[in-house]
C-alpha cells in the first residue's frame, strides 16, 4: 500500500527543494536575459524546473541548435561561479538525517548538469547516495525518465517512491513516472509541504512506530 510516511524511497529535486539556490538562479538567468535580449520577468517565470537548454530554446525560438548550445553554455559558465548564498533549504539537513537513520533509500534527481549539481550540493553540505543529473538522461523534466531511472538504480518500485519537487515540470515528471508526489511553494500534489522539516517529521514518526520506539 502506498504511504507518504513510509515510502520505498524519497526522490528529491535539488534547486528550490533540497538546496536554497534561488538567489543564484535568479541572478544568472537575469544576466542571461540581458545578454540575449529576453524580458527578465518572462525568463524567471519560465526558467524553473526544466533543463536549461530546453528553457533557452523556448525563450529564443529563433536560435538554431548551435545557437541554443552557445546560449546555454554562456549561462552555465555563470552558474558554475555563482554560489553566493547557496545553502541547504529549510529542513533539508534534518530530512537527510532522518532518511539515513530510517534507512530509507534516497536520491537527488535534478535538471542541472553534474558539475553544477555537485557544486551547489557541496555548498549546502549535502552528499546524496545517488545523484542523477541532466547528463544522465536523454529527456529532462517534465519527462519521467530521471525518476524512473533513479528508482531502478535504487532497486525499488517507482509506485512506492515519494517525489519531492517545487516546480510544475518536476511534479509532472513524478506523476508521469507513477510516483507519489510532495510539493513545496503551495503547488498541487498528493502531499503539500511548508518545508522539508514537515516531511522529516512524518518520516520520523513513522520510523518510530515501525521500530516500536
Amino acid at each position: 500500500m502506498r504511504s507518504y510516511s513510509n515510502p520505498s524511497a524519497v526522490l528529491l529535486d535539488m534547486d528550490g527543494t533540497l538546496v536554497d539556490s534561488d538567489g543564484a538562479v535568479e541572478r544568472t538567468w537575469e544576466a542571461w536575459s540581458l545578454e540575449y535580449g529576453v524580458d527578465p520577468a518572462l525568463t524567471l517565470a519560465d526558467a524553473h524546473g526544466s533543463p536549461s537548454a530546453a528553457t533557452v530554446a523556448r525563450l529564443r525560438p529563433d536560435l538554431d541548435d548551435d545557437g541554443v548550445r552557445e546560449a546555454t553554455a554562456w549561462l552555465t559558465a555563470l552558474e558554475y561561479e555563482d554560489l553566493a548564498g547557496v545553502g541547504p533549504a529549510e529542513g533539508a539537513l534534518r530530512l537527510v538525517a532522518v532518511l539515513e537513520r530510517s534507512s530509507i533509500p534516497w536520491a537527488v534527481v535534478t535538471s542541472a548538469d553534474e558539475r553544477l549539481a555537485r557544486a551547489r550540493l557541496g555548498a549546502a553540505g549535502i552528499e546524496p547516495p545517488l545523484l542523477l543529473t541532466v547528463d544522465d538522461v536523454e529527456r529532462g523534466k517534465p519527462d519521467p525518465e530521471g525518476y524512473l531511472k533513479a528508482a531502478a538504480m535504487l532497486g525499488v518500485d517507482i509506485a512506492g517512491c515519494l517525489v519531492v519537487e517545487d516546480s510544475e515540470p518536476g511534479l509532472a515528471a513524478g506523476r508521469a513516472a507513477g510516483a507519489m508526489t510532495a510539493s513545496l511553494r503551495g503547488l498541487e500534489a498528493d502531499l503539500k509541504l511548508a518545508d522539508l522539516g514537515r516531511l522529516a517529521g512524518l518520516l520520523e514518526v513513522s520510523h518510530r512506530v515501525r521500530s516500536g520506539r
